[in-house]
């Protein structure tokens, strides 16, 4: 194992964790697929995925942080169970915690995996990415049937559990229509957020 693996990186005042480099979409506009490992000058390249104590190694005060971020680039509720352990460590140590997700979770767990968010995780950044379903495929490229409306339904579920959750859109894509994604956001009872095309991190 690589000691140089970038396990947690810095953007501004906030500590983001990189966890996995799986996904569960092969989003086209994703740098990744695109063959590009680096957000903000950090190498994002994975030669294994850390176990937990190899994560929170790699925290140093997470309360000295606006947010500890669970984002990377791959989804991190692919490794729900060791982000739920890191997570509770975080919040012992006085940190705030955000998931970035593409909202899948429910759906590649095989249940409702909100409820145990609840105590634990304090913010989620939901990828809506698209307002219909085919713009949705069409970018989002989903590995698994009815994606899409798993989304919207995590989306409208997750205020039950976790005090504030944010879906998000790309402006730039093809196709996508960001005054409709914010309405479905509202529709949802959940925040939105305008990201924009090629703008990492």
């Amino acid at each position: 194992m690589s000691q140089n693996q970038q396990v947690s990186y810095q953007i501004g005042n906030k500590l983001y964790l990189s966890i996995t480099d799986r996904c569960t979409l092969a989003c086209r506009f994703c740098p990744k697929i695109n063959g590009d490992n680096e957000v903000k000058g950090y190498d994002l390249s994975m030669n294994h995925r850390p176990e937990v104590d190899e994560i929170i190694s790699a925290i140093d005060d997470p309360s000295q942080y606006e947010q500890v971020v669970f984002c990377g680039y791959g989804e991190p509720t692919l490794r729900f169970k060791v982000l739920k352990q890191v997570a509770k460590w975080i919040k012992e140590h006085g940190g705030q915690v955000r998931v970035n997700t593409d909202g899948l979770g429910n759906l590649v767990n095989k249940r409702n995996i909100l409820p145990e968010m609840q105590g634990i995780v304090d913010a989620l950044s939901v990828s809506l990415n698209a307002h219909e379903k085919a713009i949705y495929d069409q970018h989002c490229d989903p590995a698994l049937d009815a994606s899409f409306e798993s989304v919207k339904a995590f989306l409208k579920e997750a205020p039950q559990y976790v005090p504030e959750v944010t879906a998000t859109a790309i402006n730039g894509l093809e196709g996508v229509d960001i005054a409709a994604c914010k309405a479905i956001a509202e529709e949802c009872g959940v925040g939105f957020r305008q990201r924009e095309l090629d703008v990492v991190g």
